[in-house]
């Protein structure tokens, strides 16, 4: 028989009353609002399902939206690779269709080589003036944190 008054004179465990629950008490029953507890008719009490010794699973969570994968250095650099070999073939396109021979001096020492290979030359040096300042300025960087660190 379903108590009308508990211990703590909370009255029935009925559904969202928020009241706690200890072992051994009658599980919570469904109201129908004229006080029976059931909903089916006078005097009866309905369980609901998760008395004691039942494990009640918790409500499914939404689905997440999936998490965009991040890059790896593996793929970074097959990334690069495939950027690299797309520029050689442009450089190769250009040596090619350039091929009108011309003359270059160069501190006393002259030549004769095709357009494109002078300009591809000039360009590798250009890169070099650049890369080279910055390779020294990365270790210089490296060496002021190595003493830090120590």
């Amino acid at each position: 028989m379903v108590e009308e008054h508990g211990p703590e004179g909370r009255g029935r465990a009925e559904e969202s009353n928020g009241g706690p629950v200890k072992p051994g008490a009658e599980p919570p029953v469904k109201s129908n609002g004229n006080g029976n507890g059931d909903g089916h008719g006078p005097g009866r009490a309905v369980a609901k399902p998760g008395g004691p010794g039942t494990v009640i699973a918790a409500e499914p969570t939404k689905p997440t939206a999936p998490q965009p994968v991040k890059g790896s250095r593996v793929s970074g650099l097959w990334v690069a690779l495939t950027l690299s070999a797309v520029v050689l073939l442009f450089l190769l396109i250009f040596i090619l269709q350039n091929n009108t021979p011309t003359v270059i001096r160069f501190f006393g020492a002259h030549g004769t080589v095709p357009v494109g290979v002078a300009l591809l030359f000039s360009a590798a040096l250009g890169i070099l003036l650049v890369a080279i300042p910055g390779y020294l300025r990365i270790l210089q960087l490296r060496r002021q944190l190595r003493k830090r660190v120590h």
